[in-house]
């Protein structure tokens, strides 16, 4: 099973298939955003296996880390 980890975007790096940067303590620290060309600075994406997967709102973004911390993660 793999788990999607959210995260805040601080960067957007163009190129072919463009990548996002995040901010300090996220591993991956990088992710393609190709399958959310939508997403921008600041907004929150749900990360697995080195992609974008999904576009969160704030809301949703602190549930999720919410869980994580409770979970010990």
């Amino acid at each position: 099973m793999c788990f999607a980890i959210p995260a805040q975007i601080v960067e957007i790096i163009p190129g072919a298939l463009p990548m996002a940067r995040f901010g300090e303590g996220v591993r991956p620290e990088r992710c393609c955003l190709a399958y959310v060309p939508q997403a921008r600075v600041g907004d929150y994406v749900l990360v697995q296996r080195g992609f974008a997967v999904e576009v969160l709102d704030a809301q949703a973004a602190a549930e999720s880390l919410e869980a994580f911390a409770q979970l010990g993660g």
